[in-house]
């Protein structure tokens, strides 16, 4: 086996970072909720960027349908845990790198967590979760890297200040605890989230509506396609790079889709324009789970 060393495996950065920004990465703190699809291809990219500490969770093994997207899955990895196999991979790739891993306890440990990892990858999609971390990281001042579910790679970053996801989408959840959110306050959550991004960008266009319609009413699993998840995890693998190493970037609690078909960014409409649409798309997605 070959012999490591951080600074030849992290000299090819240099360039796109400086030997200073490279050094912060190194010292750079990070949790990953969730690394399957999206959380698990931001996970592996700041890996092999070089960031020094990583805090994983997460409470499932890899199916056979997860071969799809997830850049940990193989046919060695079905049954097995996700955050046992991305942490083993990932000290294949750097063994120096420090690494936490968290189960189903990670929930209970959101204080403690938050207060310990200055920025967030959200990769769950379990509402009850997404609540709760993002409440913890406002109390403990931490930023949350976040995506929407949707047919185009997207990305938001809500930093301390800025209001919740749950607030800014209309989430019927902001007056009660996570342990109460029932299985038709997610339905709804999930609609509110669908709302947003047809109203908000050209997604409409890239998916079958028939079948998002099953995803919003709770008919199906969220369907997921490998060249949507794996570049949506690296759009947000780049905004935890640039706030570690001290770049801004103009993303915000909103975010941006990222379009390849037309080579665009689609960023969310004016609020009057938003409003109308989503009125539009609400009456829609009505006649369409109905139907």
């Amino acid at each position: 086996m070959a012999s490591f060393d951080y600074d030849e495996f992290t000299g090819r950065n240099l360039g796109f970072v400086t030997a200073e920004q490279q050094a912060l990465l190194r010292g750079g703190k990070v949790f990953v909720a969730g690394v399957g699809g999206m959380g698990g291809a931001a996970f592996l990219t700041l890996v092999r960027a070089g960031v020094g500490e990583v805090g994983i969770a997460d409470i499932d093994t890899f199916e056979l349908s997860n071969l799809n997207r997830q850049v940990v899955a193989t046919l060695d990895t079905v049954d097995v845990d996700k955050a046992e196999a991305s942490a083993a991979l990932a000290r294949r790739i750097n063994p120096e790198i420090k690494l936490a891993v968290f189960g189903s306890e990670w929930i209970d440990r959101l204080p403690k967590i938050t207060a310990n990892y200055p920025i967030i990858v959200n990769g769950t999609d379990d509402v009850k979760a997404t609540v709760a971390l993002y409440r913890a990281a406002k109390v403990a001042k931490a930023t949350v890297i976040d995506a929407y579910a949707a047919s185009l790679p997207s990305v938001y970053v809500v930093r301390p200040d800025d209001p919740r996801p749950e607030s800014r989408l209309g989430f019927p959840t902001t007056d009660i605890s996570p342990d109460e959110i029932t299985e038709d306050i997610i339905d709804v959550c999930v609609q509110r989230e669908l709302e947003y991004v047809l109203a908000n960008s050209s997604s409409r266009k890239y998916v079958d509506l028939a079948i998002a319609a099953e995803f919003a009413a709770g008919k199906r699993k969220r369907f997921s396609y490998a060249p949507m998840v794996i570049t949506t995890g690296n759009l947000m693998a780049y905004e935890v790079l640039a706030l570690l190493s001290g770049q801004n970037t103009r993303t915000d609690d909103r975010g941006y889709f990222f379009n390849p078909y037309t080579g665009r960014t689609e960023r969310p409409s004016f609020a009057p324009i938003a409003w109308f649409k989503t009125l539009v798309v609400r009456r829609f997605l009505k006649r369409l789970i109905a139907e």
